[in-house]
């Protein structure tokens, strides 16, 4: 049986049925895109903020999860009020599956207690589709049935609206942050046009997506090595939907805020190398995820890769429309 039919008939339910599964993306560079997974983590800075990428997983294998990634943010002021805003999309397919999700993001920020404090709200929608004109079923044997009603043989997709939230606290020397994606859990509905006969086809049912609720807590910081340029850079993330927590860390050295490498570790999935440089406005930062399954046998790894560019702002009440271009701090 081909992978992409194999990935189908475990993924899609019977049409009356809706079925759960991991709805975000596996990022390795999860700390240079924390808006992604958090909405309050926008606006931290007084830079414009963009980070673009994609994910190529499981190379070797067909159809394996393909990732393109992209967030941007910026803070401004209303009155003495500084908040943020910022945006979200993701385009991910996996064998005959592609989802969409996008999303707009606002936080409110709060200076207390040495830090920044935001609350951060996200609303955008989330769009699932199905290749069902590529479903591929082997003759009738032992093991497969030509037909079988609960896939179907036409491309269909639906659309929902998607909620998020979080909170985020970023002193100068750390970093936190607790947030829910997909917080009303979602239901997509996905069908085609009806058959122009008249009698029920798989372009006349309807088949369920569920967008599980995942909860997110993200941490790292940084701290010098003293009597030397360089700093280490760990963070952590956590991730659980209420039946599935996973997790991974990385350890990184930063040398002049310029360049910086480390390690990572994914709980019962795999080792991560990443290496990364900042130069004035520009950043580039490349991963490589090595499988720690059976799933290594066949893929030659999983590479990712983000580049980003920031803008410096003033928003001081004297320059409150005027911006320069300076180096990343």
């Amino acid at each position: 049986m081909k992978l992409r039919t194999a990935l189908a008939l475990a993924t899609l339910s019977a049409a009356t049925l809706a079925t759960n599964a991991q709805t975000d993306a596996t990022l390795s560079q999860y700390y240079e895109v924390p808006s992604y997974y958090n909405p309050s983590a926008i606006g931290n800075t007084d830079n414009i903020r963009i980070r673009g990428g994609a994910r190529l997983q499981w190379l070797g294998i067909d159809n394996a999860p393909r990732t393109f990634a992209g967030v941007a943010d910026m803070p401004f002021k209303i009155g003495s009020k500084r908040l943020g805003v910022g945006v979200k999309v993701s385009q991910e397919s996996i064998g005959l599956y592609k989802t969409l999700d996008l999303g707009a993001q606002i936080a409110y920020k709060l200076r207390k207690w040495g830090g920044m404090w935001s609350v951060g709200l996200q609303i955008g929608m989330y769009d699932q589709s199905f290749k069902g004109t590529e479903v591929y079923i082997p003759d009738d044997d032992n093991y497969h049935e030509s037909t079988d009603d609960a896939i179907p043989t036409t491309d269909i997709h639906g659309t929902a609206l998607d909620l998020g939230a979080g909170l985020w606290y970023e002193h100068p020397r750390f970093y936190a942050g607790l947030s829910c994606t997909h917080l009303t859990s979602p239901t997509i509905t996905m069908n085609a046009a009806a058959n122009e006969g008249g009698s029920e086809t798989s372009s006349d049912r309807k088949y369920q997506f569920q967008a599980r609720r995942t909860l997110y807590f993200t941490a790292g910081c940084n701290i010098p090595i003293k009597n030397t340029l360089f700093e280490l850079v760990p963070s952590i993330l956590v991730r659980s939907d209420f039946s599935f927590t996973t997790g991974e860390i990385t350890a990184r050295a930063r040398y002049r805020k310029l360049f910086s490498f480390g390690i990572g570790y994914r709980y019962d999935d795999a080792l991560v190398a990443t290496i990364a440089a900042e130069f004035k406005n520009f950043f580039v930062g490349y991963s490589y995820d090595y499988a720690l399954s059976k799933i290594h046998s066949a893929s030659s790894g999983s590479h990712e890769m983000f580049i980003g560019y920031s803008l410096k702002l003033d928003l001081s009440d004297k320059n409150r429309h005027r911006h320069k271009s300076v180096r990343i701090m």
